[in-house]
């Protein structure tokens, strides 16, 4: 599953989604691909990452916008 290469470690980058442990969060990821950069334009400014790291940051941020609160009884 992708989500092994994400991490969540309070003591780094204040505790936001991390790929494999480095300091590159997934939302930097995703803002970059947002701004129109590819893939392969990404791994070049982080050489340490890989095509699977970039697709398991798409994959996270799809399972976590799926997610969603329910209220176990209505307001009064």
């Amino acid at each position: 599953m992708a989500h092994e290469r994400i991490t969540i470690d309070p003591a780094r980058m204040q505790g936001l989604p991390c790929i494999r442990d480095t300091r590159v969060t997934v939302s930097a990821v995703l803002g970059q691909l947002a701004a129109g950069r590819t893939i392969e334009e990404i791994i070049e400014d982080y050489p340490y990452l890989d095509r699977a790291d970039i697709l398991a940051a798409l994959e996270f941020a799809a399972a976590v916008v799926q997610e969603r609160e329910l209220p176990l009884s209505r307001p009064a």
